[in-house]
């Protein structure tokens, strides 16, 4: 094992691994941590009125739950929440990857209910280094100026970090899945196809096309014949982002591939919009979204991650 493999896989422990990694911060490491992970709702998204009272609070009893500030391949430092049962070790490990908008509430509480059904949740912030997208005023701008800044080659690295993070903090990395949900819907297909260990994915209405730059070089129509484990993918039939024409594409596209890839399956929600599992925002569907999580943990428990 290499030096970053064995780095990535140890948590910053002292003040003086905090400063090497980030520089001498007024807060301190546990100042540092908490300030990083946005505290609520993203400003662009923060739901009030209605919004708020259809949002699902998960409770953290008999839960392991917290921020935590992990180190990555490149030794550099990250924040993350994790959520796992609190009386087992050896748990599956879920990696759960944010929206556009960071790991903000509706995240963590998605951290929260896996645990509550047995997995090892692990979310990090990946978009540490570029900026934090729970500050943005918009969604437009957190589309245009800060996720085209952000490298897949990045974001697949600090996923195997997280991964190595949660194995030695009470996980099994043996048994390991990943789910995403819009940005990370999209990363998640990436994600199948980066990591062998990986055995299992749920991507929820996450783009398959675009225009490739030098920081996002591959889409999932590219890696969609070549996957790692069998990826459930949700999509909404009323999402004007992501036709119902792209998610036949990847239907074919999936189909001539390798077996992870043709054990892979799409549901389309006819009425659904994008974004239709985000509790907090006017795009929810309750019916869809929680037919897609029951969807998702069977998913898992079907091929392994139990």
């Amino acid at each position: 094992m290499d030096h970053h493999q064995t780095a990535a896989r140890r948590e910053v422990t002292t003040d003086a691994e905090f400063d090497s990694l980030i520089g001498t911060a007024p807060l301190g490491r546990r100042g540092f941590v908490a300030g990083s992970l946005c505290a609520g709702f993203a400003a662009s998204v923060a739901p009030t009125g209605a919004l708020l009272a259809q949002t699902i609070t998960t409770p953290t009893d008999g839960l392991r739950t917290g921020e935590v500030l992990m180190r990555t391949r490149d030794d550099k430092a990250i924040p993350a929440y994790f959520a796992a049962p609190a009386n087992r070790n050896g748990a599956p490990i879920i990696l759960v990857v944010q929206e556009i908008f960071g790991v903000h509430e509706h995240i963590r509480d998605l951290c929260r209910r896996f645990a509550r059904e047995g997995w090892h949740a692990m979310a990090p912030e990946l978009f540490f280094r570029q900026g934090d997208p729970s500050k943005y005023p918009s969604m437009a701008q957190i589309s245009q100026s800060l996720v085209p800044s952000v490298p897949d080659a990045q974001v697949m690295a600090d996923l195997d970090a997280a991964a190595d993070y949660a194995h030695t903090n009470g996980g099994d990395r043996s048994r390991l899945g990943i789910t995403g949900f819009c940005w990370g819907g999209r990363i998640t297909w990436l994600y199948a196809a980066h990591n062998p260990q990986v055995k299992a994915g749920v991507a929820w209405y996450g783009r398959l096309t675009g225009t490739p730059s030098a920081n996002l070089p591959i889409n999932p129509y590219d890696i969609a014949g070549k996957l790692n484990a069998p990826v459930l993918g949700l999509y909404g039939g009323q999402d004007a982002g992501i036709p119902v024409a792209n998610v036949d594409e990847m239907k074919r596209l999936l189909a001539q591939g390798n077996e992870n890839s043709k054990r892979s399956e799409i549901v389309v929600y006819p009425d659904a919009p994008h974004a239709f599992n985000a509790d907090y925002r006017p795009s929810y569907r309750k019916d869809a979204a929680d037919d897609g999580m029951k969807r998702a943990t069977a998913w898992f428990r079907r091929f392994g991650v139990v």
